[in-house]
């Protein structure tokens, strides 16, 4: 039965798939105590539910096992030395210009370049899940991806999916960290896989690499710190300490997944989901920036960005075009400065403030002297 769930799941998308014991007790402690430390921020749906995220049968009850799968999302498209042109897109030297022309480029997390992986997992999972009612009869289950209060990279790791890394992210030797979710809790006891072992060794190039500082120790991220917590999840004014490292990225950070020596071995997507839109692979800041509010979410329709919503995507960039704006010069610092000054009088104080802040970074002639 477990082979046949497998091979469903491969003509679905998922690059694999096991069986997962749902015992997480031993992550309990980990848990507790990273929220203890408020590293979770203002996410404050991950306490919300307190141990229930490490208890499955309580949050379905007749929970025994998980199915545990994973979906690659580097698109197809991507050449082999990804990681190298990923890395040459971040803080990009503005003085004369980049990209085609006078381009301010902004870096989009690889993930958000497609289809919100929300529903394409969900759905694909739903698939699942009535293939192997219509193969074994009614039972009891449950579909999430990234939607409710469930330990995934835990329960992934003790399915063996991977192992947690350093960087907290779940890892495999065969497919790196470049992949999405997803799990079924069930009532039938399936057979479990074993758990998958660690491989990181010494290395700590994740957490060097971080522009934030945000992993403070092996496996401990403090989110408050974290570049995709501050653009996606965080609400309020980004901190100033915090904007300059941010650089140029302007939703999500991939940084401690380019570092990984594991991703050579990242996965291409099967699915077209997740090809790129919009550009997304390779946009201009300021076109960004000058979209309206009914632009950006026409252009974004499906898209898992839409759900930051346009202040929060104003925000972002204005962050992004002031640490540009910091060495820019000529036609590169003129649209700079006259994307921000169009946004002066933003209706929303969020953007207001931080257009201004943005403003106040470019440095005076004799200091680019």
């Amino acid at each position: 039965m477990v082979e046949r769930i497998r091979a469903w799941g491969a003509e679905l998308g998922f690059d694999d798939i096991r069986i997962a014991d749902v015992d997480l007790r031993h992550a309990e402690a980990g848990l507790m105590a990273w929220l203890e430390k408020g590293f979770h921020g203002d996410m404050d749906y991950m306490a919300n539910h307190g141990l229930k995220r490490a208890r499955p049968a309580e949050l379905v009850p007749g929970t025994v096992r998980a199915i545990v799968a994973r979906m690659p999302y580097l698109p197809a498209s991507m050449p082999a030395d990804w990681r190298q042109r990923e890395l040459a897109r971040l803080d990009p030297d503005t003085s004369t210009g980049t990209g085609q022309g006078d381009d301010v480029p902004a870096v989009i997390s690889v993930y958000a370049r497609g289809r919100d992986y929300h529903k394409v997992l969900r759905a694909r999972l739903q698939q699942l899940a009535t293939r192997i009612a219509n193969e074994i009869g009614p039972f009891g289950y449950r579909v999430f991806t990234d939607s409710a209060p469930v330990m995934e990279v835990a329960l992934a790791s003790q399915g063996g999916l991977g192992w947690r890394g350093k960087h907290t992210l779940l890892l495999d030797r065969a497919a790196g960290s470049l992949f999405f979710l997803g799990e079924i809790l069930i009532d039938v006891p399936l057979p479990a896989d074993p758990p998958a072992s660690a491989h990181c060794g010494q290395c700590r190039r994740c957490i060097d690499v971080c522009p934030t500082g945000a992993i403070v120790a092996p496996y401990q991220l403090d989110a408050r710190r974290c570049i995709s917590y501050l653009t996606i999840e965080y609400k309020g004014a980004i901190p100033e300490p915090l904007r300059a490292p941010m650089g140029n990225r302007v939703y999500g950070c991939d940084d401690c997944q380019l570092a990984c020596p594991w991703n050579k071995f990242a996965q291409r997507a099967t699915l077209p989901d997740f090809d790129v839109r919009n550009k997304l692979d390779a946009p201009d800041m300021v076109t960004l920036f000058g979209w309206t509010e009914q632009e950006f979410n026409q252009r974004l329709e499906g898209s898992p960005i839409r759900r930051i919503g346009h202040e929060r995507w104003l925000r972002n960039l204005a962050v992004g075009l002031g640490n540009a704006l910091r060495d820019a010069q000529g036609p590169a610092a003129q649209r700079i400065r006259a994307a921000l000054q169009a946004r002066q009088a933003d209706p929303s104080p969020l953007v207001r403030e931080h257009v201004e802040w943005a403003l106040a970074q470019q440095r005076t002639p004799a200091a680019l002297s």
